[in-house]
């Protein structure tokens, strides 16, 4: 960051450059990395060398929904695009220039919670190492209709830094999607990128990444949201690409009669490894939360689900539900799940549970009896079982962007 920042940013820069030093690198014992390949955060070999890209090729790439309220376009964190039509006192901004324009709003929620799902120092590198991200504030009583789009391409073995900072005011509405790709499919590099999710009192905030990039490429993933009073908020993760990807996602809810949705879909192929960490607080009495995980496996890959409900004392009533599912498609790919439950509090409704399996004999002759092949009859029955979570994003414009991406990947598995 250059001088023209705020002070205040460049102090959390220099002490976020610290604390990366001083943090100890995960270690194998390490129960929050259990059943991780630790050899993923090995980042030596990213030279940080960018080379030229025809940034108007990149914009034509750029597809979303047909219409959306507002889209930019990031290369390796740079913007080369952005356009919008969001009505007057909404604040769509890339995030340096949100810290020059609205510096106290930002530090007002800049990465204020606690990174406590095991990514602690690498949170603390993309704190250091920030250049530029997306920062969206909707004002009380605004409602966003369409979509809020982000395309992050990545080129050259570097290491980029998206950041996401979303705040909703009071019974607004806003939705916001962020799509990561790579470039090319050859050049490795790594992205660890970062989103602040805060939903004002009685507001609806949806957050949406798709991650497709290529498949020498590794991301860490971490997301922190905050619901306030009546809020809710809703995230879904879809893993398509990455050879190795770590979702951490905690969900706060920190006013009464609050809801979070949280929801994935991820199709591993050959090697590609996918590691989900999730944390449901119920810090307020009376909210609601939901996470739906479905993993389809195939080739040698590998999924590692560790969620945990926990109720604080004071959060009676709490309504809590975890649900990882993982379909197996050959017999050489390996799902692993951890759910858990830790409740200090009366009168609540919690569970939590797992299941892994194959498709079952049943079902494919059901649909060989109709003309149907065996690769097609598979990839089918696939499909339907990740339409469940993608369901629940309750929007046709974006499920149909997040079907295709699930077709895409689905079109190239053998």
């Amino acid at each position: 960051m250059t001088s023209t920042f705020p002070a205040w940013f460049q102090a959390r820069q220099e002490a976020a450059k610290k604390r990366f030093e001083t943090t100890p690198t995960p270690k194998r014992g390490d129960e929050q990395w259990r059943f991780a390949n630790i050899k993923q955060l090995n980042f030596e070999n990213l030279s940080g060398e960018t080379p030229p890209v025809e940034n108007a090729a990149l914009i034509s790439r750029s597809n979303g929904v047909e219409k959306p309220a507002a889209k930019f376009v990031f290369h390796n964190d740079a913007v080369i695009a952005s356009e919008s039509t969001l009505p007057a006192g909404a604040i769509c901004l890339p995030l340096a220039d949100a810290l020059q324009q609205h510096s106290d709003l930002v530090e007002k929620y800049f990465m204020k919670q606690e990174t406590r799902l095991g990514s602690a120092k690498y949170s603390a590198l993309h704190e250091a190492s920030l250049k530029n991200g997306l920062f969206v504030h909707i004002p009380d009583d605004t409602e966003i209709e369409g979509v809020i789009e982000v395309h992050h391409w990545i080129s050259g073995q570097t290491t980029t830094f998206p950041h996401t900072l979303v705040i909703t005011g009071k019974s607004s509405k806003v939705r916001v999607v962020d799509i990561f790709r790579s470039v090319d499919d050859v050049t490795p590099a790594l992205a660890i990128a970062f989103n602040d999710i805060y939903a004002g009192q009685n507001s609806q905030l949806d957050y949406i990444a798709i991650q497709s990039l290529n498949e020498v490429t590794r991301i860490i993933s971490i997301n922190e949201t905050s619901t306030a009073r009546d809020a809710r908020a809703k995230g879904f993760i879809l893993n398509v690409g990455a050879s190795w990807a770590r979702n951490e996602s905690l969900s706060r809810l920190e006013g009464a009669g609050s809801r979070s949705d949280m929801l994935s879909v991820s199709v591993p192929d050959r090697e590609q490894e996918y590691d989900q960490r999730t944390f449901q607080h119920h810090i307020s009495e009376g909210a609601y939360s939901d996470l739906l995980y479905k993993n389809t496996l195939y080739g040698h890959s590998k999924t590692i689900f560790s969620g945990l409900i926990f109720v604080d004392e004071k959060a009676h009533h709490t309504d809590a539900y975890q649900t990882c599912r993982n379909l197996l498609m050959t017999d050489h790919c390996e799902a692993n799940s951890m759910p858990g439950l830790e409740i200090n509090a009366d009168q609540v409704k919690c569970s939590h549970g797992s299941t892994s399996s194959q498709i079952a004999d049943e079902e494919i002759f059901y649909l060989r009896a109709r003309g149907i092949d065996p690769l097609t009859a598979r990839q089918l029955i696939a499909r339907g079982f990740s339409i469940e979570a993608i369901e629940r994003l309750e929007n046709e414009e974006v499920e149909t962007l997040v079907l295709k991406f699930v077709d895409e990947k689905f079109a190239h598995i053998g």
